[in-house]
């Protein structure tokens, strides 16, 4: 590439400043999981994993960082044009809302009716999907994590679940 058609170098580059995250990120998962220790090929630490995938965090990170030095990218301003923040505005609030209602009234309680809204509101599926979805989906993640896995869930007031 010549430097007639390699682009100027910005700072305010967003894929540049994503390689960095990453690359910090990175390390504090590699230092992660040297303090955990590694161990060796046979008999590997609780940190073995951590180090290894840290370190290709890192690769990618670097890759991410030249590719955005050597072809430029877009800024921060143009990742976020036209950007329509209604629907993650609502789903912040519906989640937040599940959140609040879990323990009171339970998992199965309170989880039908969010698959419910979420199918129906946020990505409007028809009624005929959506009402077996909403309930057999809760329904299947519940009986394989409290009688398959053995992992107590919130029953709520109601006990049910």
């Amino acid at each position: 590439m010549t430097d007639q058609t390699r682009p100027p170098f910005r700072l305010n580059n967003s894929e540049l400043w994503t390689g960095v995250l990453g690359i910090a990120l990175g390390v504090f998962v590699i230092r992660s999981g040297l303090k955990l220790k590694l161990g060796t090929i046979n008999d590997p630490g609780s940190g073995f994993m951590l180090f290894y995938i840290g370190l290709l965090m890192c690769a990618f990170a670097v890759t991410i960082i030249l590719a955005s030095v050597t072809e430029g990218g877009p800024t921060f301003g143009s990742r976020w044009e036209g950007a329509s923040w209604g629907k993650p505005g609502a789903i912040i609030v519906i989640l937040s809302a599940y959140a609040f209602a879990l323990e009171p009234l339970g998992f199965l309680i309170s989880t039908i009716p969010l698959m419910l809204v979420l199918l129906r509101v946020i990505d409007p599926v028809r009624w005929t999907l959506a009402i077996p979805l909403a309930v057999l989906a809760p329904l299947s993640v519940w009986w394989v994590l409290k009688r398959g896995l053995l992992i107590q869930l919130p029953s709520g007031m109601f006990e049910i679940g």
